[in-house]
């Protein structure tokens, strides 16, 4: 499968998931097509506010996998769909995101150095445009830009 073709085929995957979780106040998280063949696998996380459920999971994965099979999106052979929650440690991909878990720790990857550091962990205390600032330790406040952030993640205190 060509890598435009794949491409495509998220997009369209992303598409029909949005659709079927914004009726049911279900956030897409994150959508990975991985494999290749008989062995593909499609993982769709999923998030609301007062937390996931079994039924929320089961839901989307058989709305979505009914679309997708009766559309015929995913051309070829047979694929695996999993839905689950992104977990304690989610993601942070969207600048809604950062908006969302304002307050709360996480732990940031930069493309570039920021104050010659490309990697962050503190508190999210705000997001203006596209700029988070992140508090590393009390009183010290970093403004990291969102198009240098390589990866970003909340980080659970055990």
């Amino acid at each position: 499968m060509a890598q435009t073709n794949r491409d495509d085929v998220v997009a369209r995957i992303a598409e029909i998931a949005e659709r079927v979780g914004q009726a049911e106040g279900i956030e897409i998280v994150e959508i990975q097509f991985l494999g290749g063949g008989g062995s593909r696998l499609l993982r769709i996380y999923i998030d609301k506010p007062e937390g996931v459920t079994h039924g929320d999971c089961e839901l989307i994965s058989d709305r979505v996998g009914a679309i997708l099979d009766e559309e015929d999106v995913i051309p070829g052979a047979k694929y695996t769909l999993e839905v689950s929650s992104p977990g304690v440690e989610r993601k942070l991909s969207k600048p809604a995101d950062y908006r969302r878990f304002t307050g709360q720790k996480a732990k940031i990857a930069l493309t570039d150095p920021v104050e010659a550091q490309k990697h962050w962990e503190g508190v999210i205390r705000a997001l203006d445009g596209n700029v988070v600032t992140l508090e590393p330790s009390e009183g010290k406040l970093v403004q990291i830009p969102l198009d240098k952030v390589r990866k970003a993640n909340l980080k659970f205190e055990w």
